[in-house]
Protein backbone atom coordinates (compact mmCIF):
# COMPACT_ATOMS: atom_id res chain seq x y z
CA UNK A 1 0.00 0.00 0.00
CA UNK A 2 1.14 3.30 -0.67
CA UNK A 3 2.21 5.08 2.19
CA UNK A 4 0.44 8.40 1.10
CA UNK A 5 -2.96 6.46 2.15
CA UNK A 6 -1.74 5.40 5.58
CA UNK A 7 -0.38 7.26 8.93
CA UNK A 8 3.31 6.05 9.60
CA UNK A 9 4.19 8.39 11.79
CA UNK A 10 2.72 7.72 15.67
CA UNK A 11 3.27 11.56 16.89
CA UNK A 12 0.72 12.86 14.67
CA UNK A 13 -2.28 13.88 16.13
CA UNK A 14 -5.78 11.90 15.21
CA UNK A 15 -8.43 14.27 16.83
CA UNK A 16 -10.98 11.73 15.20
CA UNK A 17 -12.24 10.27 18.81
CA UNK A 18 -13.05 14.45 20.05
CA UNK A 19 -14.23 14.96 16.84
CA UNK A 20 -17.31 12.47 17.46
CA UNK A 21 -17.95 13.82 21.01
CA UNK A 22 -21.13 15.91 21.12
CA UNK A 23 -19.06 19.32 22.13
CA UNK A 24 -20.26 21.55 24.91
CA UNK A 25 -21.25 25.10 24.34
CA UNK A 26 -18.62 27.81 24.70
CA UNK A 27 -18.86 29.11 28.80
CA UNK A 28 -21.78 26.06 29.79
CA UNK A 29 -20.62 23.02 32.73
CA UNK A 30 -20.63 19.47 31.29
CA UNK A 31 -23.95 18.52 33.22
CA UNK A 32 -24.15 14.87 33.73
CA UNK A 33 -25.55 12.40 36.38
CA UNK A 34 -24.57 10.81 39.02
CA UNK A 35 -25.21 7.20 36.76
CA UNK A 36 -23.25 9.26 33.81
CA UNK A 37 -20.26 10.18 35.55
CA UNK A 38 -19.97 6.71 37.11
CA UNK A 39 -20.19 4.73 33.45
CA UNK A 40 -17.66 7.35 32.27
CA UNK A 41 -15.90 6.63 35.26
CA UNK A 42 -15.95 3.22 35.44
CA UNK A 43 -14.96 2.73 31.42
CA UNK A 44 -11.65 5.00 31.92
CA UNK A 45 -10.49 2.71 35.15
CA UNK A 46 -11.43 -0.38 32.69
CA UNK A 47 -9.33 1.21 29.94
CA UNK A 48 -6.34 2.00 32.38
CA UNK A 49 -6.01 -0.97 34.52
CA UNK A 50 -7.05 -3.90 32.22
CA UNK A 51 -7.21 -2.64 28.62
CA UNK A 52 -3.92 -0.73 28.50
CA UNK A 53 -1.91 -3.26 30.57
CA UNK A 54 -3.23 -5.95 28.11
CA UNK A 55 -2.28 -4.53 24.90
CA UNK A 56 1.60 -3.33 26.45
CA UNK A 57 2.21 -6.35 26.73
CA UNK A 58 1.19 -7.72 23.39
CA UNK A 59 3.19 -4.98 22.02
CA UNK A 60 6.28 -5.35 23.94
CA UNK A 61 6.30 -9.56 23.35
CA UNK A 62 5.47 -8.12 19.42
CA UNK A 63 8.53 -6.17 19.86
CA UNK A 64 10.83 -8.80 20.82
CA UNK A 65 10.46 -10.79 17.70
CA UNK A 66 12.23 -8.30 15.68
CA UNK A 67 11.36 -7.15 12.70
CA UNK A 68 8.46 -4.37 13.55
CA UNK A 69 7.79 -3.34 10.08
CA UNK A 70 5.63 -6.58 9.10
CA UNK A 71 4.58 -7.40 12.15
CA UNK A 72 0.68 -7.07 12.46
CA UNK A 73 0.61 -7.83 16.37
CA UNK A 74 3.26 -4.74 16.73
CA UNK A 75 1.54 -2.19 14.11
CA UNK A 76 -1.80 -3.13 15.24
CA UNK A 77 -1.14 -2.98 19.11
CA UNK A 78 0.58 0.28 18.70
CA UNK A 79 -2.48 1.82 16.86
CA UNK A 80 -4.89 0.27 19.80
CA UNK A 81 -2.65 1.91 22.05
CA UNK A 82 -3.38 5.18 20.43
CA UNK A 83 -6.64 4.82 20.34
CA UNK A 84 -6.83 3.99 23.90
CA UNK A 85 -4.88 6.84 24.73
CA UNK A 86 -6.94 9.28 23.13
CA UNK A 87 -9.58 7.77 24.56
CA UNK A 88 -8.16 8.27 28.44
CA UNK A 89 -7.41 11.85 27.81
CA UNK A 90 -10.78 12.50 26.48
CA UNK A 91 -12.41 10.93 29.51
CA UNK A 92 -10.01 12.69 31.64
CA UNK A 93 -10.71 16.24 30.31
CA UNK A 94 -14.61 15.51 30.48
CA UNK A 95 -14.78 13.69 33.79
CA UNK A 96 -12.29 17.33 35.06
CA UNK A 97 -15.53 19.30 33.24
CA UNK A 98 -18.77 17.50 34.73
CA UNK A 99 -20.61 18.84 36.96
CA UNK A 100 -22.94 16.17 38.93
CA UNK A 101 -26.78 17.22 38.71
CA UNK A 102 -28.92 14.79 41.07
CA UNK A 103 -32.43 15.13 39.27
CA UNK A 104 -33.98 13.55 42.78
CA UNK A 105 -33.04 16.79 44.69
CA UNK A 106 -34.98 18.91 42.10
CA UNK A 107 -37.30 20.97 44.14
CA UNK A 108 -39.63 21.91 40.99
CA UNK A 109 -41.30 18.57 40.58
CA UNK A 110 -43.49 19.88 38.15
CA UNK A 111 -41.09 21.82 35.93
CA UNK A 112 -39.15 20.55 33.09
CA UNK A 113 -35.01 20.34 33.88
CA UNK A 114 -32.17 18.54 34.04
CA UNK A 115 -33.19 15.12 34.68
CA UNK A 116 -36.85 15.10 34.09
CA UNK A 117 -38.39 12.18 32.27
CA UNK A 118 -40.99 14.48 29.83
CA UNK A 119 -44.42 12.74 27.70
CA UNK A 120 -45.24 15.24 25.08
CA UNK A 121 -47.53 15.07 22.02
CA UNK A 122 -46.27 16.10 18.77
CA UNK A 123 -48.71 18.12 16.21
CA UNK A 124 -49.62 14.83 14.50
CA UNK A 125 -50.71 13.03 17.67
CA UNK A 126 -47.49 11.06 18.24
CA UNK A 127 -46.58 10.65 22.01
CA UNK A 128 -42.95 10.58 22.98
CA UNK A 129 -41.13 10.06 26.07
CA UNK A 130 -37.66 11.78 26.65
CA UNK A 131 -35.17 11.80 29.47
CA UNK A 132 -32.95 14.95 29.50
CA UNK A 133 -29.35 14.04 30.62
CA UNK A 134 -25.86 15.06 29.83
CA UNK A 135 -23.87 15.43 26.62
CA UNK A 136 -22.02 12.21 27.17
CA UNK A 137 -24.91 9.79 27.91
CA UNK A 138 -27.13 10.99 25.66
CA UNK A 139 -28.69 8.05 23.65
CA UNK A 140 -31.71 8.82 21.28
CA UNK A 141 -32.61 5.28 20.73
CA UNK A 142 -33.41 4.95 24.36
CA UNK A 143 -35.45 7.74 24.99
CA UNK A 144 -32.26 9.96 26.62
CA UNK A 145 -31.53 13.22 24.66
CA UNK A 146 -28.96 15.47 25.86
CA UNK A 147 -29.67 18.84 27.74
CA UNK A 148 -28.35 20.88 24.80
CA UNK A 149 -30.57 19.24 21.81
CA UNK A 150 -33.17 21.37 20.57
CA UNK A 151 -36.23 19.23 22.10
CA UNK A 152 -34.63 19.53 25.46
CA UNK A 153 -33.96 23.40 25.07
CA UNK A 154 -37.60 23.57 24.05
CA UNK A 155 -39.02 21.70 27.04
CA UNK A 156 -36.96 23.20 29.48
CA UNK A 157 -38.81 25.48 32.49
CA UNK A 158 -42.23 24.56 31.08
CA UNK A 159 -44.96 22.73 32.99
CA UNK A 160 -47.51 19.71 32.35
CA UNK A 161 -49.67 20.81 29.67
CA UNK A 162 -48.32 23.88 28.46
CA UNK A 163 -47.82 24.19 24.80
CA UNK A 164 -44.03 24.87 23.80
CA UNK A 165 -42.76 25.81 20.35
CA UNK A 166 -39.62 23.92 18.62
CA UNK A 167 -37.90 25.37 16.27
CA UNK A 168 -36.60 22.78 13.14
CA UNK A 169 -34.96 23.08 9.63
CA UNK A 170 -38.34 21.69 8.54
CA UNK A 171 -40.51 24.83 10.65
CA UNK A 172 -41.64 25.33 13.96
CA UNK A 173 -43.60 22.77 15.53
CA UNK A 174 -46.13 22.68 18.56
CA UNK A 175 -45.22 20.12 20.99
CA UNK A 176 -47.73 19.57 24.36
CA UNK A 177 -46.05 18.42 27.74
CA UNK A 178 -48.61 15.53 29.28
CA UNK A 179 -46.58 15.00 32.19
CA UNK A 180 -43.09 15.54 33.93
CA UNK A 181 -41.84 13.28 36.20
CA UNK A 182 -38.44 12.89 38.18
CA UNK A 183 -36.86 9.99 39.71
CA UNK A 184 -37.85 9.33 43.90
CA UNK A 185 -35.27 10.06 45.98
CA UNK A 186 -34.38 6.38 47.61
CA UNK A 187 -33.88 6.77 51.45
Amino acid sequence: MNKAFVKENDNEPDDDLEAEASPLPAGTKNYITRQGYQKLRDELTHLMTTERPDVVSVVSWAASNGDRSENGDYLYGKKRLREIDRRIRFLTKRLDKAEVVDPEQQPNKDQVFFGATVAYMDQDEQEFTVTIVGVDEADPLQGKISWISPVARALTKAHEGDVVTLRTPAGEQELEILSVTYPVAQA
